[in-house]
């Protein structure tokens, strides 16, 4: 297997937004943050090259929302996913599967466009089946108040409507060297996707542990529905991935792609900052 960072592009959110109850002049020491308090953020997700898939993990934003909504993520940079799969080596009709970690906008607005000729969406990957988890599938389909302004049904409905989505039912293995762990802090049915890689696990911890900075169990996003589940899953997982010297790659940290953890007096920590492509 290889693995490799391709990117959905970048945008800024509310920084207070991304870690709660934690005060800005906490976290502020780490993020630094422009005069309307907004942090920069990115969009990066994994290509995984099997000996006969092509998988990859989440889509980004996408184009299909107006100006009006996009003017509420200041979008920046010219990454998207065609041009750092391409600069991968292969091309969008290569793909064969891809994990929607969930049905929030920003994971899986890139994965349909619309067509310039008919208006209808289409999949951004012609040849590939879409997989989400079923819990998170019937939360996105009645979605609480909480929750009810980040799922567009055009994101993902069409996919449903083409027998091109899979539901993932639980846990498990998803096909050699691909395990799939499922959380329920940031929305019902969370994917956390898990590789083996190199010898080592490199897990796609996504909205899990947005950034390395949410890394402290307190620091759970704002955004998250259940934010004590959020803490006692983190908690556990830290303890697993310490354990099994797992590599934790960040969906959403603009300035972090991949640590290593480490026990300090103050919980566990990042130990070695790297990049996927110096693993």
């Amino acid at each position: 297997m290889q693995l490799y960072a391709i990117n959905a592009g970048h945008f800024k959110m509310d920084g207070g937004a991304c870690f709660g109850v934690v005060p800005k002049s906490l976290w502020q020491k780490w993020v630094p943050s422009d005069a309307n308090n907004l942090i920069n953020l990115t969009s990066r997700n994994i290509l995984a090259a099997t000996d006969n898939r092509l998988i990859v993990v989440d889509a980004g934003l996408g184009n299909k929302q107006d100006e009006k909504f996009f003017r509420h993520f200041h979008r920046f940079g010219e990454e998207t996913l065609q041009n750092t799969i391409a600069k991968a080596g292969f091309s969008m009709a290569d793909v064969t599967d891809v994990i929607l970690t969930h049905l929030h906008f920003d994971h899986c607005g890139g994965a349909l466009e619309f067509d310039s000729n008919t208006g209808s969406p289409v999949p951004v990957f012609p040849n590939a089946t879409y997989y989400v988890s079923k819990q998170q599938w019937d939360w996105a389909m009645n979605p609480n108040p909480r929750e009810a302004a980040s799922y567009f049904r055009e994101n993902f409905y069409p996919l449903f409507e083409s027998g091109r989505l899979e539901f993932v039912h639980q846990a498990g293995n998803f096909c050699q060297g691909v395990e799939l762990h499922i959380k329920n802090g940031h929305t019902q049915g969370l994917i956390v996707p898990e590789f083996d890689y190199k010898g080592q696990k490199v897990v796609f911890v996504g909205d899990f542990i947005s950034t390395m900075y949410n890394l402290p169990i307190p620091f759970v996003p704002a955004f998250d529905i259940h934010p004590i589940e959020s803490m006692r899953e983190k908690a556990e997982f830290l303890e697993y991935a310490l354990a099994n010297g797992a590599v934790l790659f960040f969906q959403h940290d603009y300035y972090n792609e991949c640590c290593t953890l480490a026990r300090t007096e103050k919980g566990i920590r990042e130990k070695e900052v790297f990049t996927l492509e110096n693993l």
